[in-house]
C-alpha cells in the first residue's frame, strides 16, 4: 500500500513543479508585454492591467514620492487582492493558491522590469508593431498560466462572479468589462488611436490563446466508480464544481451503479482526473466536448 502512495505523491510533486514553472514563465511573459510593448504606447489591453496603465499615466507628477506615477504592478495588485477574495467567497475558485502566486508574480515582474528598463519601448515610433507583438507575447504568457491550471485573476474572475447563477455568459461579461476599460483609456487619453490599437491587441492575444488551446473550453465528464461519495466531496467541496448523479446498470453483471456527470473547465480537467485516480485507481473517466450555455448540472 505504501508504494502506490509514494508513486501518487511523486506524481503530484512533479505536476506541481511543472505547473509552477509554467506560472513563472507565463507571469514573466505577461510582465514583459506590459513593460516593453503596451504601457509605453498607452495601449490599454483591458483588465486590471489596462486600468493600471491608465492610472500610471494619470498620476505622473501628482505624488512627490512617486513622480513617475503609480507603479503598474503594485496598482494591479491592489485591484487583484479584493477581486480574488470576492471570487473565493462567491464561486470558490479551486485554483485559488496558484492564482494568487500568478498575479503576485506578474506584479513583481512588472515593477521590477519597469525599474530596470524604464519606460522606453522596445521599438520606437511604431504603435502597430508594439500592439501586435505585445498581444502575441501576452497571449503566450496567458497560455502558460492556463496550462498550469491557474488564472491571472483580474476582470475574468469578476466576470465569473457576475455571470454565476445568472443567464449571462462569462465570455460576454469579459468582453463587456474589457471594453469598458478600453473606453476608459479613450476618455482619459482623448485619443482614438488608444482604443483602436488596444482592441487589436486584445484580438491578437485572443487568437494566440485560441491557437495554443485548441480544445473546447468546457468538457463534459462522466465518472464511473464505487467511491462516488468521496469523488463528490472532491468535486463539490474541494474543487468548487457542481455535478449530477446518474443512475445506471452494468451490461455485463447487471448491477445498479451511480455515474457522476459534471462540466469541467479545460484548465481543471487534468487535476480532476489525477485526483479521481488517487481516490479510486479503477475509476472509469470519459470526457467529451460540452457547452455551458444552459444551467450547470446540480443547480
Amino acid at each position: 500500500m505504501e508504494q502506490p502512495l509514494n508513486l501518487a505523491s511523486n506524481a503530484a510533486l512533479k505536476r506541481n513543479v511543472a505547473d509552477y514553472t509554467l506560472i513563472v514563465i507565463g507571469a514573466f511573459f505577461q510582465a514583459l508585454s506590459y513593460v516593453l510593448f503596451l504601457a509605453p504606447y498607452k495601449i490599454v489591453p483591458g483588465g486590471v492591467y489596462g486600468i493600471s496603465i491608465v492610472l500610471h499615466y494619470v498620476t505622473k507628477g501628482v505624488f512627490s514620492f512617486m513622480p513617475d506615477g503609480l507603479p503598474m504592478g503594485a496598482t494591479a495588485l491592489c485591484f487583484n487582492i479584493p477581486l480574488m477574495i470576492l471570487a473565493m467567497k462567491k464561486i470558490g475558485l479551486a485554483s485559488g493558491p496558484k492564482t494568487i502566486v500568478t498575479f503576485v508574480l506578474i506584479s513583481t515582474f512588472t515593477d521590477s522590469l519597469s525599474y530596470l528598463l524604464g519606460n522606453q519601448p522596445l521599438v520606437e515610433n511604431d504603435s502597430f508593431i508594439a500592439c501586435f507583438y505585445g498581444g502575441a507575447i501576452l497571449g503566450i504568457g496567458v497560455t502558460c498560466v492556463f496550462r498550469a491550471q491557474s488564472t491571472s485573476a483580474g476582470t475574468d474572475v469578476l466576470a465569473r462572479v457576475i455571470a454565476n447563477n445568472s443567464n449571462l455568459k462569462v465570455s460576454n461579461m469579459i468582453i463587456v468589462l474589457d471594453s469598458l476599460v478600453v473606453l476608459l483609456g479613450l476618455i482619459v487619453f482623448r485619443d482614438w488611436a488608444v482604443p483602436l490599437y488596444s482592441w487589436f491587441t486584445i484580438f491578437v492575444y485572443g487568437k494566440i490563446v485560441e491557437m495554443f488551446q485548441t480544445e473546447n473550453p468546457n468538457r463534459a465528464v462522466f465518472i464511473v466508480s464505487r467511491k462516488t461519495q468521496e469523488i463528490k466531496e472532491l468535486i463539490v467541496g474541494k474543487m468548487g464544481m457542481r455535478g449530477t448523479f446518474l443512475h445506471g446498470r452494468g451490461m455485463y453483471e447487471g448491477k445498479e451503479k451511480e455515474i457522476i456527470f459534471t462540466i469541467a473547465e479545460r484548465k481543471d480537467l487534468p487535476r480532476l482526473k489525477d485526483e479521481v485516480k488517487e481516490i479510486d485507481p479503477n475509476a472509469f473517466i470519459s470526457t467529451m466536448h460540452a457547452s455551458k450555455d444552459s444551467p450547470r448540472p446540480g443547480i
